[in-house]
């Protein structure tokens, strides 16, 4: 009895230095498993930006250098760590953190499991079979997508678990701008206060098809008055986005926010949030707009589908093939023509949210695999 209820100790490795929507999973995560009376560590690449906001959290950090998936004293470093820690398991949040942490678990003898948040195919081979039969003893998929691309890629049924990825709970309960201050937002990014504001939340990479949002709003005839897309994010692609955006003559409808850490705001003064995506895992910006009972328009792609809608219906938003410009175009005009879909589609999003995507579930949900792992152990 006591082994089953007392709490837990969990190392947690991500060897990602940028933040993104991985890592706020990983700290909405991190507070749940603190709140619940568990202890974790968080180890991280030095001066990672997810090591500064341990630290503002006040959650334990530890700094190892992950270079590459080849980096052997990172796999020792970390080894050693696990060793002195007195951990219970090992969580491993990216790709490389699995294969170097997963490789360093093995070795100091902690059991790990890993969490996929990408839906890139997982290929067939001894890689695959050694790291999901050998050295984690579970992994976790935040979508359907991403369960069924492990599934292919030959990782047994009996070690896969479906967590899908999550928002704070609080989100459904944040109160709106006051109408003053939603038209005090806009004014600051140059929109009136009765125009319609498009927004993308998204690091400007190529995967997240902001080049095909842009061409979808060159697209849109006749432009409605005022319109304006905010992209809030950034990342390698900002020039070439700006100079794209000068070249289709919407310097004037674009602005570009840089990384913003106020996204609530920004979703409660837009309109409609924009997700073109080439590939998604899932899409936190999208949890975070139905959350905020926001309309969307998303690529058909990955877990952002089935987050979004069920194949085939409109239920929080409009789905588009992916890197399809004039189908984008297209779903945009409707959505800003009809103030009646806007809202039928708003009003769905919470209810999505509060049936399967919120940090209260993914925690719980967490917490049972690991007691599920740690009670499978030989007894020490």
């Amino acid at each position: 009895m006591e082994r089953a209820s007392r709490p837990l100790a969990i190392a947690h490795v991500d060897a990602e230095t940028g933040f993104s929507g991985g890592e706020v999973q990983v700290f909405l995560l991190l507070d749940g498993l603190a709140a619940r009376g568990h202890r974790s560590l968080l180890v991280v690449p030095p001066r990672s930006r997810a090591a500064a906001e341990a630290r503002r959290r006040g959650h334990p950090v530890a700094e190892v250098a992950m270079r590459s998936d080849l980096d052997l004293p990172a796999v020792l470093s970390l080894r050693s760590l696990l060793r002195r820690g007195a951990f219970d398991l090992v969580h491993l949040h990216t790709g490389r953190a699995t294969w170097l942490g997963g490789l360093a678990a093995r070795l100091a003898g902690v059991p790990a499991l890993t969490t996929r948040r990408m839906d890139r195919p997982v290929r067939p081979g001894w890689r695959t079979r050694l790291v999901y039969r050998r050295l984690v003893r579970r992994a976790a998929a935040i979508s359907p997508a991403v369960l069924a691309r492990l599934r292919a890629g030959g990782v047994p049924a009996e070690r896969l678990r479906l967590i899908p990825s999550a928002v704070d709970d609080s989100r459904l309960a944040a109160p709106p701008l006051a109408p003053g201050e939603r038209a005090a937002v806009r004014a600051a990014f140059g929109a009136d206060p009765d125009a319609p504001v498009l927004l993308a939340l998204a690091s400007l990479v190529p995967r997240k098809g902001l080049d095909v949002l842009l061409d979808a709003l060159a697209r849109l005839a006749p432009m409605p008055p005022g319109l304006r897309l905010w992209i809030a994010g950034d990342g390698p692609e900002r020039g070439a986005l700006e100079a794209r955006a000068r070249a289709g003559g919407l310097a004037a409808q674009v602005r570009f926010l840089g990384r913003r850490e106020d996204a609530e705001r920004l979703l409660a003064a837009c309109d409609v949030l924009v997700l073109p995506s080439r590939r998604e895992g899932l899409g936190v910006a999208a949890l975070e707009g139905m959350a905020a009972g926001r309309p969307i328009v998303a690529s058909r792609v990955g877990g952002l589908a089935e987050a979004v809608g069920e194949e085939g219906e409109e239920e929080a938003g409009l789905l588009v093939p992916p890197g399809d410009p004039a189908a984008l175009a297209a779903a945009l005009a409707r959505l800003l023509a009809a103030a009646d879909l806007r809202a039928r589609l708003a009003a769905a999003g919470p209810a999505r949210v509060r049936a399967r995507h919120l940090a209260s579930q993914m925690t719980a949900a967490y917490e049972e695999l690991y007691r599920e792992i740690v009670a499978a152990l030989p007894a020490r």
